[in-house]
């Protein structure tokens, strides 16, 4: 259980997302926080890294493993796709 707000989660969550953010803009894509709900943090890839098959290695052991280290452990990183924005209750 992660022991802070969603609000409190936010500041940290938005510096790890800076800290990532050159190194998919050197592959030609960017990334930008959606959310965070429970704990849950949502993330949208962009540019070249839509649809891209690294996209869920990037998300796992890219922004969720900075993510784990660097706030808690029980950071868990959601990609959301395009179009599902206002719909993250149906992404699995």
């Amino acid at each position: 259980m992660i022991p802070f707000t969603d609000e409190e989660l936010e500041p940290a969550v938005m510096s790890v997302i800076d800290k990532v953010r050159p190194s998919i803009q050197l592959d030609g894509g960017d990334i930008t926080l959606i959310s965070i709900l429970g704990g849950k943090v949502y993330v949208q890839l962009q540019g070249a890294c839509v649809g891209c098959g690294s996209s869920g290695t990037t998300i796992k052991f890219g922004v969720e493993r900075q993510m784990q280290t660097l706030i808690h452990p029980d950071v868990t990183v959601v990609n959301v796709p395009h179009g599902f924005e206002d719909k993250l209750d149906q992404i699995i």
